[in-house]
């Protein structure tokens, strides 16, 4: 279901965890997403926990595939918008605030560091080359999705997380300009309400949007 009005996998990577600040340091300002303001902008009023309900005679493997679409091209989408901000130069590794970086793991497990276009690039085309693939997700009548579909589908919101994180940290500039940061919220909220009603992420990966996530439960948004 999209409310925003607009027509296995290799390489995970790990998520890089930096130590705590000197005492020392001065006190870091929190980022504009944090700001009640805008992080109540929205385009839906109210909670999503009803919309990401499984229906009561959809099949769950279905349900899990259509949203997963979903998400993957309005998350493409919104990527798209801003991907002109988001350069080598201006993004030279792939993070999600000062304390996490993204790295790559090729075909070789070997980890690599790349710029943030770069691994975005690849994340999306490997999601879409996944989505695409009839035996992971079938489209022909009476045919099954295989028995390792959810950790599939984990992996795809691992990574779809991570894209959203970085144009939280990253980009959110460009959304307040472009005036779309209700748009994103949005898709943030929806799409954290699922993965919570589904457990398709830890809490260890959503680390990076912690205080977002906190403020939308209190709120009670998701």
């Amino acid at each position: 279901m999209s409310f925003f009005g607009f027509g296995k996998l290799a390489g995970i990577g790990k998520q890089k965890q930096s130590g705590a600040p000197s005492p020392l340091a001065a006190k870091p300002q929190p980022p504009l997403f944090l700001r009640k303001d805008f992080a109540l902008a929205h385009l839906v009023k109210g909670s999503f926990k009803g919309v990401v309900q499984q229906p009561k005679y959809a099949d769950l493997n279905e349900w899990l595939a259509i949203n997963t679409f979903e998400f993957f091209n309005l998350t493409n989408m919104f990527y798209g918008v801003i991907t002109d901000f988001c350069t080598i130069s201006d993004c030279p590794c792939m993070s999600a605030g000062p304390n996490t970086e993204y790295t790559w793991t090729d075909t070789q497990r070997k980890t690599i560091k790349l710029a943030a276009p770069q691994y975005i690039d690849y994340v999306l085309s490997q999601i879409q080359t996944t989505l695409d693939e009839e035996r992971v997700f079938p489209t022909k009548i009476g045919a099954s999705f295989p028995k390792d579909i959810r950790a599939t589908l984990c992996v795809i919101y691992r990574h779809l997380f991570r894209i959203l994180a970085h144009i939280y940290w990253s980009h959110y500039v460009e959304l307040l300009n472009l005036k779309i940061e209700g748009h994103v919220n949005s898709l943030f909220a929806h799409f954290i309400s699922f993965v919570k009603e589904f457990d398709l992420l830890d809490r260890k990966d959503m680390a990076p949007m912690a205080e977002l996530i906190a403020f939308y439960e209190q709120q009670g948004i998701i």
